[in-house]
């Protein structure tokens, strides 16, 4: 396959004029759309902006890549744009850029063609072919241009010899999508160390998956292995050896810097124990509020799964078991709304386990997900020293927060332990991972729990107790604060805080977490539905392709999908998140006054069958939507017949 067979020529755009960033990328989405590419604009921007905000896609001499990979795209394809006066992409460099190609792949993308996407990007690399591509004056001397280095570059690979000995300098080149920055990296490296007289061989990891993998023979010659990728490198391959890593950016701007940081014998030496992997970006670089955010993202992202389903399970046992009701086995009434629960209870019972394993492994990678495990299951039955020394004294589970300290608790301990044993003779170094680690750090873990429970135990009923004696107006107080924060971000970090706040409450089993629950699941619903709500009766503040997007935010709405309103709030945030804020905080605090109940952590308005008081929770839904939405309106302003694509 050519590249020229992706890029059409209804999808090229020659001395094009922008005003700013955004508006090149809906010029190019606009391409897409011709040339039968995108099939729904909203959700491929979404993921345009969303890869945009991983890092730019602005490269030196003048490149802009933007990429995304999404079921919005119904044909891989490439839409081009020359842009004379330049955008700027915030490339490092600091120039505008003024040739742009943005790639759109679909979801299940085949490997060919992002191998002819890649070659296209290591053939952005030569300057000359660069400027006339700027240079060309009509779309047929555009595509003649492309087929003409593509042929040039096949020819080059085919006539290559392969090179004499072992390589001198390895690499591996990785971004998060694998498309573009990948190869651009890797071809980068290889050109610099050729210019140089050095033999360099890159591996890529994108997304057809390992390319050029370097084998052992390779690793055991080489003086030392660059790292250049924006995710996490198994490292355990590369013991022993001198190791720089840095991210995907810099192999593409700055090669011979990371050359020379290995030649001149730069680069630290690489010492993983079991199968450990190495970020790029450092926990020095971090705030120690944003380095235990990710470590706690990380096990709420691992334990979400099991609270959904099986939270959702457990509520459909209530649903269906009609013979119970009011009675201490409600839930159990029946055959199948036993099986419900039962497989819902067993699924909802490794929430804790989970959470705390994998902040665990966050933080010490491999070997501490058995120790955070078992802290979790811990915290999870509530053990403790006091029970053991007298049976008849109380076990109180430590819940959620007793987790979170296994789960931090468990990686520090973890931690603590590979550095002790580095002192270790290397002989040892085989039984650390398989004995040593999780021997020593489970029977620690344990020791810590044990001490802890009764007071971990003691603020979480405190908690629960606090909060079932909480007053209507408090309540509905807290159900405005949780559904507010639902639309601050919109999947962000407070928006999770509020998600997470919500089923910890809810696995406490109590009324009101509950009710907490609904707030937060109805404050996230309505951000979507205000675009949707405005975008359609208010059509002329918006343009036509934003009402056409509008629609889509009904469903995602309803599916409890916060994040369908991103785009309207990228592009316009002072306007769209204080909306979305008012509308998600006046549904919660009517949630509350209602009293409506969500045993579900998610699902929206398709588990509403399962909702405590349901009419009253679809009236805070549609309240809340509409309020939002009426304001939203307000300080939007009226666009022209032009700009609206509506008639007079």
């Amino acid at each position: 396959m050519k590249i020229s067979e992706l890029l059409k020529k209804e999808a090229i755009k020659l001395n094009a004029s922008a005003s700013d960033k955004n508006d090149a990328i809906d010029q190019l989405i606009e391409l897409h759309c011709t040339a039968g590419n995108v099939n729904d604009k909203v959700v491929f921007k979404k993921a345009i902006l969303a890869r945009e905000k991983e890092g730019t896609t602005g490269m030196e001499n003048g490149i802009a890549i933007p990429h995304a990979r999404t079921s919005a795209v119904a044909h891989a394809g490439l839409a081009a744009m020359t842009v004379p006066a330049g955008v700027d992409f915030q490339s490092e460099d600091g120039t505008k850029s003024n040739l742009l190609f943005m790639i759109a792949a679909p979801e299940n993308s085949n490997n060919l063609y992002l191998e002819v996407l890649s070659k296209l990007a290591t053939l952005l690399l030569d300057d000359n072919f660069v400027k006339e591509l700027t240079a060309a004056r009509t779309v047929n001397e555009f595509l003649a241009k492309i087929d003409e280095a593509e042929k040039k570059k096949d020819q080059e690979n085919t006539s290559a010899s392969v090179s004499s000995g072992l390589p001198r300098i390895l690499a591996v080149t990785a971004c998060p999508t694998g498309i573009a920055h990948t190869y651009m990296a890797a071809e980068n490296l290889e050109k610099k160390a050729k210019e140089m007289g050095i033999v360099l061989k890159a591996e890529t990891q994108g997304s057809v998956g390992a390319k050029n993998v370097l084998t052992a023979q390779e690793i055991a010659a080489s003086e030392g292995i660059i790292i250049a990728a924006d995710k996490n490198i198994e490292m355990s391959r590369f013991e022993g050896k001198p190791v720089y890593s840095t991210s995907v950016s810099k192999g593409i701007s700055d090669p011979e810097t990371l050359i020379r940081k290995i030649i001149n014998k730069e680069a630290q030496v690489c010492h993983v124990d079991g199968a450990k992997k190495i970020s790029v970006k450092s926990e020095e670089e971090d705030s120690i509020w944003h380095i235990a955010y990710k470590h706690l993202m990380n096990g709420v992202s691992h334990m979400l799964p099991f609270v959904v389903g099986g939270g959702i399970l457990i509520a459909l046992a209530f649903l269906v078991d009609n013979q119970a009701v009011g009675t201490s086995n409600f839930g159990m009434g029946t055959p199948l709304a036993a099986f419900f629960k039962t497989v819902g209870g067993a699924a909802f019972g490794f929430m804790l386990p989970i959470l705390s394993g994998f902040i665990a492994m966050s933080i010490a990678d491999r070997p501490g997900l058995a120790v955070g495990f078992v802290g979790g299951a811990i915290a999870s039955a509530g053990y403790n020293f006091i029970a053991l020394a007298d049976p008849t004294a109380a076990v109180v589970s430590s819940g959620f927060l007793g987790a979170l300290l296994a789960g931090f608790a468990g990686g520090y301990i973890t931690k603590g332990l590979e550095k002790l044993f580095d002192m270790l003779p290397s002989s040892l170094e085989g039984i650390k991972p398989v004995l040593l680690y999780p021997l020593i750090g489970i029977l620690l873990i344990g020791i810590v729990m044990f001490a802890v429970n009764p007071l971990m135990g003691s603020i979480n009923t405190g908690l629960s107790a606090w909060l079932s004696g909480l007053g209507t107006t408090n309540l509905v107080v807290l159900g405005a604060i949780v559904g507010g924060m639902m639309s601050v971000d919109m999947g962000g970090p407070v928006n999770k805080a509020s998600y997470v706040f919500g089923t910890a409450m809810l696995a406490a089993g109590t009324q009101v977490g509950q009710v907490i629950m609904a707030s937060v699941m109805v404050g996230g619903m309505v951000p979507p539905l205000v675009i949707a709500l405005s975008t359609t009766i208010f059509k002329n503040r918006w343009t036509e392709s934003e009402r056409k997007g509008g629609i889509v935010n009904y469903i995602m709405g309803l599916s409890f999908i916060s994040e369908g309103a991103i785009p309207y709030a990228a592009s316009d945030p002072l306007r769209v998140l204080p909306s979305c804020i008012i509308g998600s905080a006046a549904a919660g605090a009517l949630s509350a006054a209602f009293g409506c109940t969500s045993p579900a952590p998610h699902g929206g308005f398709w588990v509403i069958g399962i909702i405590g008081n349901p009419m009253m929770y679809v009236v805070a839904l549609i309240v809340g939507s509409m309020l939002g939405a009426f304001i939203l309106s307000l300080l939007k302003k009226k666009l022209s017949s032009e700009e609206s694509g509506l008639k007079r």
